[in-house]
């Protein structure tokens, strides 16, 4: 538990340091940072496929697309005077909102949670009639097929488009020919 409440933390540091950061590559980087984090915060809460896809696509292709609009752009950001409140206001508002959602929720691991509870003994009974012994296979096969189909095609797609942005080659630049 000290362990999330840490990343957690630590994922508010760096979204602040991207929110403030003027040098456009620093917070770019920075992003990707964020995305491995997540990816380690949601491993520790046993989402494994979901840190698998927020790795590959948060912080691999995201990072790379950040840093191929850097290229055809300044690197320092131009801020705009004066400053908005508004945007910030209907930020914090939704923000609030999803704690104030969360509040009458289980503990986080409570075994008596219903997630816990309901799907079990569903799952145990699945394996069974499947005969599967794998629950997890079963879950992921027959529970979570669509969902499952649909992570493989975001990290397939992410993988397709990195591939894409590092083999592709640069035309060289045409040289003037200076008049003689």
């Amino acid at each position: 538990m000290i362990i999330e409440i840490a990343l957690f933390a630590f994922l508010l540091v760096i979204a602040v340091a991207v929110a403030r950061l003027e040098d456009l590559f620093a917070a770019a980087m920075l992003t990707g940072i964020f995305s491995l984090v997540s990816a380690g915060l949601f491993t520790l809460m046993d989402a494994v496929d979901v840190a698998f896809t927020e790795a590959a696509v948060g912080a691999g292709l995201s990072s790379v697309l950040f840093l191929s609009a850097l290229g055809l752009t300044d690197r320092r950001e131009r801020q705009q005077r004066p400053t908005r409140i508004l945007p910030f206001v209907v930020v914090v508002l939704t923000g609030l909102a999803l704690v104030y959602g969360t509040l009458d929720m289980p503990a986080y691991g409570d075994p008596t949670a219903p997630v816990h509870n309901d799907l079990t003994q569903t799952f145990l009974h699945g394996a069974e009639a499947m005969h599967i012994p794998n629950v997890v296979t079963v879950v992921l096969a027959s529970y979570r097929g669509y969902d499952t189909l649909g992570e493989t095609t975001v990290v397939f797609t992410a993988a397709v488009g990195v591939m894409m942005l590092l083999g592709r080659r640069r035309e060289p630049d045409p040289v003037e020919e200076e008049p003689s």
